[in-house]
């Protein structure tokens, strides 16, 4: 009898360590317009009344495919397998080669996850890097009333969306180096940005980082917490952030 409660005891133990343990798939059969990695974070399970912030990561065009194992490559994803937790739901979507970033379908994305999952509407972010850093800048651009942050890497953006952009924190970062898209990109967003009244901006520059070198961004605590302190309603948020931290 002793060792069928000692058993019982050790499987209850299991069952609610197991339910704590943060979990990473895939979604490839939904109505969703894009294949996506989806991450509950530790403890998503066990607290039951907790909603959760969200952070969409938007991959660079060597990412695109119809295999989501390349996602995998850098970014969150990456950082997730390297055994970084996040507090956080993460949505990683990929791209078909060829194509851009459609912001109505990242979107689909986000309202599939708010569907499934308990999540905290006020803090909804969103990053990416390259083709990323552009679809992250149009996505938080066409529909500044879902996220409470966007962080875009040498990247750019579109001029009609400079000033929804001014209405969210944004952190947008290039090196001047950078040979596969121009510096200017990026720099001239964000000045088009400040031209509408915009204080939420910060604006990054590595006068010796190439294009690949952004990358590391995704390696930094200060760009998480950016991304997971900043909250809808609330005064804006940019860490302090040493740029040597990417050499």
């Amino acid at each position: 009898m002793k060792k069928l409660i000692a058993l019982l005891f050790c499987f209850a133990i299991f069952a609610i360590s197991f339910g704590q343990k943060s979990k990473l798939f895939k979604v490839e059969n939904s109505k969703a317009p894009y294949h996506y990695w989806c991450y509950e974070p530790e403890n998503y399970n066990a607290q039951k009344d907790s909603a959760w912030p969200v952070i969409v990561f938007l991959h660079g065009r060597s990412l695109s495919g119809t295999n989501l194992e390349i996602v995998r490559s850098y970014g969150l994803i990456h950082e997730l397998d390297k055994g970084r937790n996040f507090p956080a739901i993460i949505i990683a979507p990929q791209v078909k080669p060829g194509e851009s970033w459609e912001p109505s379908k990242v979107v689909a994305c986000i309202r599939e996850i708010q569907k499934n999952h308990r999540v905290d509407t006020t803090r909804i972010s969103i990053t990416g890097m390259s083709l990323g850093g552009y679809g992250t800048l149009h996505t938080a651009g066409k529909y500044p009333e879902l996220f409470c942050s966007a962080a875009a890497f040498c990247g750019g953006g579109k001029a009609k969306d400079a000033c929804n952009l001014s209405t969210i924190p944004v952190w947008v970062a290039h090196g001047k180096k950078d040979r596969a898209v121009p510096f200017g990109e990026s720099y001239e967003i964000v000045e088009r940005i400040k031209s509408c009244d915009g204080q939420n901006v910060k604006f990054t520059v590595f006068e010796t980082h190439d294009h690949g070198a952004l990358e590391r961004m995704f390696r930094t605590e200060e760009l998480y917490d950016f991304l997971l302190t900043n909250k809808k309603g609330k005064p804006t948020y940019f860490p302090p952030f040493n740029k040597k931290s990417l050499n």
